[in-house]
Protein backbone atom coordinates (compact mmCIF):
# COMPACT_ATOMS: atom_id res chain seq x y z
CA UNK A 1 0.00 0.00 0.00
CA UNK A 2 1.57 3.44 -1.11
CA UNK A 3 2.58 5.04 2.18
CA UNK A 4 3.53 9.06 3.05
CA UNK A 5 6.34 10.01 1.63
CA UNK A 6 5.95 8.07 -1.36
CA UNK A 7 5.19 9.36 -4.75
CA UNK A 8 1.93 8.17 -6.87
CA UNK A 9 2.65 5.94 -9.80
CA UNK A 10 2.31 7.55 -13.42
CA UNK A 11 -1.03 6.35 -14.63
CA UNK A 12 -3.45 7.55 -17.68
CA UNK A 13 -6.62 7.58 -16.31
CA UNK A 14 -9.68 9.20 -18.27
CA UNK A 15 -11.79 12.28 -17.82
CA UNK A 16 -15.20 13.18 -20.22
CA UNK A 17 -14.85 15.27 -23.20
CA UNK A 18 -16.75 16.39 -25.42
CA UNK A 19 -14.76 14.35 -28.18
CA UNK A 20 -15.26 11.64 -26.06
CA UNK A 21 -12.46 9.98 -22.90
CA UNK A 22 -9.80 11.74 -22.79
CA UNK A 23 -6.14 10.68 -21.36
CA UNK A 24 -4.86 12.71 -18.48
CA UNK A 25 -1.46 11.18 -17.11
CA UNK A 26 -1.01 11.65 -13.26
CA UNK A 27 2.33 13.24 -13.35
CA UNK A 28 1.09 15.98 -15.25
CA UNK A 29 -2.16 16.37 -13.39
CA UNK A 30 -0.54 16.77 -10.04
CA UNK A 31 3.39 18.76 -11.44
CA UNK A 32 3.66 21.33 -9.04
CA UNK A 33 0.05 21.32 -7.32
CA UNK A 34 -1.15 20.35 -3.95
CA UNK A 35 -3.78 18.05 -4.64
CA UNK A 36 -6.67 16.28 -2.15
CA UNK A 37 -7.25 13.15 -4.21
CA UNK A 38 -10.53 10.92 -3.05
CA UNK A 39 -11.64 7.96 -4.26
CA UNK A 40 -14.91 6.09 -3.61
CA UNK A 41 -15.54 2.18 -4.56
CA UNK A 42 -18.16 3.20 -7.08
CA UNK A 43 -20.23 6.38 -8.59
CA UNK A 44 -23.69 6.97 -7.44
CA UNK A 45 -23.18 4.05 -4.79
CA UNK A 46 -25.05 5.05 -1.61
CA UNK A 47 -22.35 6.73 0.59
CA UNK A 48 -20.30 7.75 -2.35
CA UNK A 49 -23.47 9.50 -3.17
CA UNK A 50 -24.83 11.20 -0.20
CA UNK A 51 -21.81 12.13 1.78
CA UNK A 52 -18.48 11.28 0.36
CA UNK A 53 -18.64 13.13 -2.92
CA UNK A 54 -21.44 15.57 -1.18
CA UNK A 55 -18.41 16.54 1.27
CA UNK A 56 -16.18 17.64 -0.86
CA UNK A 57 -18.15 19.84 -3.05
CA UNK A 58 -19.58 21.37 0.22
CA UNK A 59 -15.79 21.83 1.44
CA UNK A 60 -14.34 22.68 -1.56
CA UNK A 61 -13.53 26.26 -1.01
CA UNK A 62 -12.28 25.16 2.64
CA UNK A 63 -9.54 23.13 0.96
CA UNK A 64 -8.79 25.73 -1.00
CA UNK A 65 -8.39 28.76 0.92
CA UNK A 66 -5.51 26.21 3.16
CA UNK A 67 -3.60 26.03 -0.15
CA UNK A 68 -5.00 22.71 -2.18
CA UNK A 69 -5.22 23.64 -5.58
CA UNK A 70 -7.65 21.37 -7.18
CA UNK A 71 -9.41 18.07 -5.36
CA UNK A 72 -9.89 15.00 -7.39
CA UNK A 73 -12.55 12.12 -7.45
CA UNK A 74 -11.76 8.68 -8.79
CA UNK A 75 -13.30 5.50 -8.96
CA UNK A 76 -13.40 2.45 -11.23
CA UNK A 77 -15.97 3.51 -13.51
CA UNK A 78 -15.73 4.67 -17.11
CA UNK A 79 -15.38 8.56 -17.85
CA UNK A 80 -18.70 8.93 -18.94
CA UNK A 81 -20.43 7.92 -15.46
CA UNK A 82 -17.64 10.17 -13.77
CA UNK A 83 -19.16 12.96 -15.68
CA UNK A 84 -22.52 12.16 -14.96
CA UNK A 85 -22.07 11.67 -11.15
CA UNK A 86 -20.19 14.78 -10.99
CA UNK A 87 -22.80 16.78 -12.79
CA UNK A 88 -25.78 15.09 -10.58
CA UNK A 89 -23.65 16.22 -7.52
CA UNK A 90 -22.74 19.81 -8.82
CA UNK A 91 -19.28 19.03 -8.43
CA UNK A 92 -18.28 22.14 -9.96
CA UNK A 93 -14.45 22.37 -10.79
CA UNK A 94 -13.76 18.65 -9.04
CA UNK A 95 -12.05 16.78 -11.35
CA UNK A 96 -14.21 13.69 -12.24
CA UNK A 97 -11.47 10.83 -13.08
CA UNK A 98 -12.26 7.53 -14.33
CA UNK A 99 -9.56 4.93 -13.33
CA UNK A 100 -11.71 2.05 -15.55
CA UNK A 101 -9.44 -0.59 -15.35
CA UNK A 102 -8.25 -0.36 -12.01
CA UNK A 103 -5.11 0.06 -12.76
CA UNK A 104 -3.84 3.39 -10.92
CA UNK A 105 -6.01 1.71 -7.73
CA UNK A 106 -4.16 -1.64 -7.99
CA UNK A 107 -0.50 0.23 -8.21
CA UNK A 108 -1.03 2.14 -4.59
CA UNK A 109 -2.43 -1.41 -3.38
CA UNK A 110 -5.80 0.16 -2.76
CA UNK A 111 -8.13 -2.47 -4.51
CA UNK A 112 -10.64 -4.40 -2.84
CA UNK A 113 -12.95 -7.32 -4.36
CA UNK A 114 -16.27 -6.31 -4.86
CA UNK A 115 -17.28 -9.62 -6.11
CA UNK A 116 -19.68 -10.26 -4.05
CA UNK A 117 -21.72 -7.60 -4.97
CA UNK A 118 -21.44 -7.65 -8.70
CA UNK A 119 -18.63 -5.07 -8.99
CA UNK A 120 -15.43 -6.95 -9.36
CA UNK A 121 -12.19 -5.00 -8.18
CA UNK A 122 -12.91 -1.52 -7.39
CA UNK A 123 -10.97 0.89 -5.76
CA UNK A 124 -10.59 1.40 -1.42
CA UNK A 125 -12.67 4.21 0.18
CA UNK A 126 -9.56 6.63 0.39
CA UNK A 127 -8.23 10.06 0.32
CA UNK A 128 -4.87 11.75 0.03
CA UNK A 129 -2.98 15.27 0.40
CA UNK A 130 -0.33 15.38 -2.96
CA UNK A 131 2.41 17.45 -2.82
CA UNK A 132 2.82 16.99 -6.51
CA UNK A 133 3.14 13.26 -6.96
CA UNK A 134 4.42 13.03 -3.47
CA UNK A 135 2.44 12.02 -0.85
CA UNK A 136 1.72 14.44 2.03
CA UNK A 137 -0.80 12.21 4.02
CA UNK A 138 -2.82 9.17 2.68
CA UNK A 139 -6.35 8.31 5.00
CA UNK A 140 -7.33 4.43 3.99
CA UNK A 141 -11.29 3.81 5.32
CA UNK A 142 -11.95 0.28 6.66
CA UNK A 143 -14.09 -2.01 4.80
CA UNK A 144 -17.64 -0.59 4.92
CA UNK A 145 -16.25 2.99 7.00
CA UNK A 146 -16.75 6.76 6.25
CA UNK A 147 -14.50 8.42 8.77
CA UNK A 148 -10.72 9.08 7.40
CA UNK A 149 -11.40 9.86 3.97
CA UNK A 150 -14.05 12.90 4.62
CA UNK A 151 -13.53 16.29 3.38
CA UNK A 152 -13.93 17.06 6.98
CA UNK A 153 -11.17 15.03 8.47
CA UNK A 154 -8.50 15.72 5.22
CA UNK A 155 -9.05 19.22 5.76
CA UNK A 156 -8.54 19.17 9.59
CA UNK A 157 -5.31 17.65 8.39
CA UNK A 158 -4.32 20.12 6.02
Amino acid sequence: MIEKDQSVPDIQLFRATQDGPAPVKTSELLDGKTTVLFAVPGAFTPTCSAKHLPGFVEKKDALKDKGVDQVVCMSVNDAFVMQAWGESADAGDIVMLADGNGEFAEKLGLTMDGEAYGMGKRSQRFAMILDGTKVREVFVEEPGAFEVSSAEHVLANL
